[in-house]
């Protein structure tokens, strides 16, 4: 039986607190080379067709109308709509250049609009952009399929949300990141409970079988008291997924975060205390652990797949449909198959240049080497499910797991005497200690970080 128990213990948490992958992919981005380029990916879409496994697409919309000053996602803020006339062109195109080169049979499981904001786009160019897809791939009809899509409540006409069920959609991620006015403020993005919770209570109206809402912890004036507040709101609303991400300060990075000021953010030992308060409040509701910062109710698909064992993780996160290629198509995004890793052109002029000249606008990517097929499997296999049956997969993979792995095996030992696992001849089990510090026991895979020889640790 799957144990779905975490445990936090701040003096473990503190010792290995650190910056590390979030492993929404093995290699991680960081080894993405321009060597992979449109040839490359032409071949391998081709390639994958022997397969005849099913599909997941990803449509990137990078617009917003406000900007969020603790955001790190590629987006363009833009009051002007009509730029996303122009841009649906470009992706429109993207959508006839790859799905010439894949099975028309191949069926569609999973569907994911991201962004920036999804809702930025008008009902009526919602209900294009989807027929398009329905003319070039074999959407799942039957509402068996899960398609999800990201939305900003402040970005909702009266029909939005019964245009998106009528098209398809069965899924919703609703960003808030805290409730309190004070921290909304602060982090410029003003919107209140009346409209997260309308949206909420009108997506269940229309039939969408899943709601997920995003909170962050960390921004600056967050208390544990307000947090609490903020916590308690959401459960009441009872909404089938929740995420709870730790905001990254990286101004440096990101120009928007300049405008959050050092001294309102929460120290240490306060993020800490968020996220105690976090999987507390929300474990006591009855929500299960998912893993990397997200929360599922019992019965809900997420929680049901990690149960099963069909659970996987992308780069959307974690995901239902094990045993599918996702196709990533828009600026920045990333596609995966069995080949490898490829990445969508980051800028928008240099992927509208690309398209112009009916290339895939593919800037860079990773070829898979069979060690990092191998290592990628250990990789999903325990920030899943928290457990590597060691006999499973040396038949699965044909390999002797001790000899192959020794010197790993040889870091984890530290890791083990601290309680994050438990390493025996069978298995290796991450415990209900381990599961806050799955990044650090997974980075000990890692050959790349290893080489670049950087600290085996997980930012909480």
């Amino acid at each position: 039986m799957f144990d779905h128990r975490v445990e936090f213990d701040a003096d473990l948490i503190r010792r290995y607190e650190g910056r590390g992958p979030r492993y929404t992919s093995y290699p991680t981005a960081v080894e993405f080379t321009p060597a992979v380029d449109a040839e490359v990916c032409r071949q391998w879409l081709a390639r994958s067709n022997g397969a005849a496994r099913p599909l997941s697409l990803y449509l990137h919309i990078p617009f917003c109308a406000h900007v969020c000053y603790y955001c790190g996602c590629n987006k363009v803020v833009t009051a002007n709509r009509a730029r996303a006339k122009e841009y649906l062109q470009r992706l429109e195109r993207e959508i006839r250049l790859r799905a010439a080169l894949l099975d028309p049979g191949r069926r569609v499981e999973q569907l994911h609009w991201g962004g920036g904001t999804p809702t930025f786009l008008d009902d009526a160019q919602i209900r294009g952009l989807m027929q398009t897809l329905a003319e070039h791939f074999q959407l799942a009809d039957d509402d068996s399929g899960e398609f999800s899509i990201e939305i900003d409540p402040r970005e909702l006409r009266a029909n939005t949300l019964a245009v998106l069920r009528d098209c398809g959609f069965n899924r919703i991620s609703i960003g808030v990141q805290d409730f309190d006015s004070r921290v909304q403020q602060a982090v410029h993005r003003q919107q209140s409970e009346a409209q997260t919770l309308g949206a909420l209570a009108q997506a269940r109206n229309l039939g969408f079988r899943s709601v997920n809402i995003d909170l962050m912890y960390g921004l600056p004036l967050q208390t544990a008291d307000s947090f609490a507040v903020t916590l308690d709101k959401i459960v009441q609303a009872r909404p089938e997924r929740i995420s709870v991400f730790a905001y990254a300060h990286l101004p440096e990075r990101f120009p928007p975060q300049r405008r959050i000021r050092d001294q309102d953010l929460p120290d240490a030992a306060a993020r800490l205390e968020l996220l105690a308060l976090s999987i507390e409040r929300l474990t006591a509701a009855g929500y299960q652990y998912i893993g990397m910062d997200h929360f599922a109710l019992a019965d809900d698909e997420l929680a049901r797949a990690q149960r099963l064992g069909t659970l996987q993780r992308n780069f959307q996160g974690y995901a239902t449909h094990a045993g599918t290629d996702l196709i990533g198509m828009g600026v920045s995004a990333i596609s995966a198959s069995a080949d490898g890793f490829s990445q969508n052109q980051v800028a928008l002029d240099a992927y509208y240049h690309e398209l112009d000249a009916d290339r895939l606008p593919v800037a860079r990517g990773v070829e898979l080497s069979a060690d990092d097929r191998l290592r990628a499997a250990v990789i999903q296999q325990l920030i899943c499910h928290n457990c590597l049956p060691i006999e499973q997969f040396e038949a699965v993979h044909q390999v002797a797991f001790e000899r192959y792995f020794a010197a790993e095996l040889a870091l984890l030992a530290p890791l083990q005497a601290d309680g994050l696992l438990q390493l025996e001849t069978h298995a290796l089990t991450v415990t209900p200690r381990g599961r806050l510090l799955i990044r650090t026991i997974c980075a000990v895979f890692d050959r790349y970080r290893r080489a670049r020889a950087r600290p085996c640790a997980a930012m909480i």
